[in-house]
């Protein structure tokens, strides 16, 4: 009976289960996008709830969620079952989490202001908690079905493509699909038309979410009782303060991903309300699949080419110019007469492809800094600094929120500003000089900033160049060298 046992734990991981579980990050990440691109628009602009109230939700709700990574990770870890410690977890997440998105782009567009606020606060934070319990067990049963190596490492690559994937199928068609529902279902007015078309491209998206991680949990199966290391909120903390350039790193994420996000959060209301037109979600989409594109071709092509002539730093230095450049291009361009979407191509390569890039960086040089950190403090923390990345990014994407949700309130931009434009369908029409600019400045300057300060603050301190790392690495080496030595 063990030698079955071993026999079938040594076998190599089938095609279909691979595809399987690549499905599973596929519809996971759709899910996310829709939530993390759209929550603000729909309560905002749709349905009509306070821009600065949108703001403190998102920013409290993606706070509580960067701290409840590390509690779910323990209830996860404790879990025994005779379907194992993941697959439970990830099917009761993914049937609640679907139902939670459904009730978030569902709200009764009657109900009064207040019950509206608490309502769009309540569906959020439980959609947050309810997306945690899945997305922790997908990524930490790899190493329970999988023997390592290439084959773990091989299928991390095809789980965050395939999340890749998603995210931009999501981003390229869900305005038009909104739209395309929204009239087929009823809608007469605009708004009329994104209620009913939200409500029912959430069904859809819901409901491939649930049928693809159904077959990731049958298709895959926990062939070992893989331990899981947890990592504590404190244990980051004290991770960061022992270990100075992992500390760098993480603020340099943070600065950056905060102006890439206060950006996308915008882009939408800059096409609605500035570049306007009766079609203006067309523009919205060829635009968005442009810079999908364009950042997916970084990662896979412009990266590997500039690695070739520059070192890391240099690239990152590259990158963070780019977006700056990029920027301050579409500043200029915001204050010509902009007719034709192409023009925003420009700016719109610049900037994602500089974000594709700093991806893989920011990556790169956290798994730098476990190597710094061991031989400073002679501990190794790849789970700690690796929990530390998804932590910084929701912290990011609270705080850009929140910036976004003030621009909002300022500059007076929703649906329930303009309503003069309902009868021409183009909003651009109902909004004043001043609310565009307004809009403008912070979708560029503030990001111009962000980035500036990014580059200071890492020049400044960060010193893990190529030749520091063959440094440390040949230094951890011989260490551990000592180490096996001394135990022989």
């Amino acid at each position: 009976m063990s030698e079955k046992k071993n026999t079938q734990s040594s076998q190599k991981l089938s095609t279909g289960a691979k595809l399987s579980y690549a499905l599973g990050a596929v519809g996971k990440d759709m899910v996310y996008m829709l939530s993390a691109s759209y929550v603000l628009y729909y309560y905002q602009d749709i349905i009509g709830v306070s821009a600065f109230a949108m703001g403190i939700i998102l920013l409290i709700a993606r706070v509580f969620d960067a701290f409840n990574d590390p509690v779910m990770g323990i209830i996860v870890a404790k879990t025994k079952t005779r379907w194992g410690k993941f697959r439970p977890w990830l099917l009761i997440g993914t049937v609640t989490n679907a139902i939670i998105l459904v009730m978030m782009f569902s709200a009764p567009p009657k109900m009064n202001p207040a019950g509206l606020t608490a309502y769009a606060a309540t569906v959020y934070i439980l959609w947050g908690v309810t997306y945690t319990m899945m997305d922790i067990p997908y990524w930490s049963m790899i190493p329970a079905f999988t023997k390592g190596g290439k084959e773990r490492e091989g299928l991390t690559t095809l789980a965050r493509s395939a999340a890749g994937v998603g995210s931009a199928i999501v981003m390229v068609v869900t305005v038009i699909a909104v739209q395309a529902l929204g009239k087929m279902f009823g809608g007469e007015t605009p708004r009329e038309i994104e209620i009913v078309g939200f409500r029912c491209f959430s069904i859809v998206i819901a409901a491939l979410f649930i049928i693809f991680t159904l077959l990731t949990c049958i298709n895959v199966k926990e062939k070992s009782t893989a331990e899981m290391e947890t990592v504590s909120v404190g244990q980051m903390f004290k991770a960061l303060i022992q270990n100075d350039q992992a500390l760098t790193v993480v603020v340099a994420i943070v600065l950056i991903n905060c102006a890439i996000y206060i950006t996308s959060n915008l882009v939408i209301y800059f096409f609605k309300y500035d570049f306007g037109g009766e079609g203006w979600y067309n523009s919205y989409t060829l635009f968005n699949m442009f810079g999908g594109a364009m950042q997916v071709l970084s990662m896979m092509i412009l990266y590997p080419l500039l690695r070739r002539w520059f070192s890391n730093t240099k690239i990152f230095y590259i990158g963070l110019s780019s977006a700056i450049i990029g920027y301050a291009v579409l500043l200029v361009l915001a204050f010509t007469n902009m007719s034709n979407v192409f023009i925003l191509f420009i700016p719109g390569f610049l900037i994602f492809a500089a974000s594709g890039i700093m991806n893989i960086l920011t990556t790169v040089f956290l798994a730098n800094t476990v190597d710094y950190g061991y031989l400073k403090n002679k501990r190794r923390d790849e789970s700690v600094i690796f929990s530390m990345q998804t932590f910084v990014v929701k912290l990011a994407s609270g705080i850009a929120a929140f910036a976004a949700s003030l621009c909002l309130q300022i500059n007076n931009l929703s649906n329930e500003a303009t309503t003069e434009a309902e009868q021409t369908i183009d909003f651009s029409l109902a909004v004043s000089q001043s609310a565009k600019i307004g809009l403008r400045m912070t979708m560029a300057l503030i990001p111009i900033a962000g980035l500036f300060i990014a580059i200071f603050w890492f020049k400044k301190r960060f010193i893990l160049n190529d030749d520091k790392i063959a440094e440390i690495s040949k230094q951890v080496a011989e260490m551990q060298g000592d180490g096996n030595d001394k135990k022989a």
